[in-house]
């Protein structure tokens, strides 16, 4: 099997625009001055106006239109504005591969990025961070579609279950899709948190030192795989060490879920 590095080197990565290298530079500010939020989407004129549409949409409720990128970013606060332009430039801009439902992908990606935001929020970690991190960790599987083809057949075949893509392609490459994507989040010098988290999210128990936000991944992914509808079964099955280290009750879970559908239905995707 080649390594990550070599796997990476047979592809053409995708290229991140201005905008979101300002902005992933920014992850790493605590205080972050609104007007650099401000500039670095006005760069993109599309992304504006996406935003602008989101701030106007029903979810805030308005009385009134919306009218400058600046009362826009105050309605949907800064740091989710940074996380969902962030996640709207990567999705602009990694490759679209046959054989994969594009729908149902971008999906389950906003749909783990929601379970995050939600888990993180109820362990009082960074959600705007969880949100975005849980967007990020399925778009390895796009790479890995692009540079070998030939194995994304068995890596989406159905019947599946929740976790089987990671075992697949571990099976098949030696590395996952949440692998490839923190080499190039790496690159792109994302936080380490966020790079860390995405290295570990297929196994977080086995990571030393363990990343809290990558067994949340974990915990996000497997739920999002099972869609609109989480079964008892599979919170059971959850590891019970896994659960200890975060803190959480699989009765209080399995009571609580629903609340979580709320977090993936906003974003500033296509």
């Amino acid at each position: 099997m080649a390594s990550l590095n070599d796997f990476l080197a047979s592809v053409q990565l995708p290229t991140m625009p201005q905008v979101a290298h300002e902005l992933i530079h920014s992850l790493n500010d605590e205080d972050v001055p609104l007007a650099r939020i401000r500039d670095a989407v006005c760069q993109d004129p599309t992304l504006a106006l996406k935003l602008m549409r989101l701030a106007n949409s029903a979810r805030y409720g308005l009385q009134r239109q919306v009218g400058t990128v600046d009362e826009a970013i105050a309605i949907v606060g800064a740091n989710q504005v940074r996380t969902l332009v962030l996640a709207s430039c990567l999705s602009d801009n990694f490759p679209t591969l046959p054989g994969l439902d594009q729908n149902a992908f971008w999906a389950e990606s906003q749909m783990c990025g929601g379970y995050a935001q939600w888990l993180a929020q109820h362990m009082g970690s960074d959600s705007d961070q969880a949100w975005l991190t849980g967007f990020m960790v399925r778009l390895g599987e796009l790479i890995v579609g692009q540079a070998a083809p030939q194995f994304l057949p068995d890596i989406e075949r159905l019947p599946s279950y929740p976790g089987a893509r990671w075992q697949r392609e571990m099976a098949a490459l030696g590395f996952t899709e949440g692998q490839v994507i923190a080499e190039l989040a790496r690159r792109w010098n994302f936080p380490e948190a966020i790079v860390r988290a995405l290295e570990t999210a297929a196994d977080p128990l086995a990571a030393k030192p363990f990343s809290r936000l990558g067994a949340i991944l974990y915990m996000a992914e497997l739920l999002a795989e099972s869609g609109t509808t989480v079964s008892q079964e599979l919170i059971d099955e959850l590891p019970p060490e896994l659960l200890m280290a975060l803190q959480v009750d699989s009765n209080w879970l399995a009571a609580h879920l629903p609340e979580a559908q709320a977090h993936a239905g906003h974003s500033l995707i296509h």
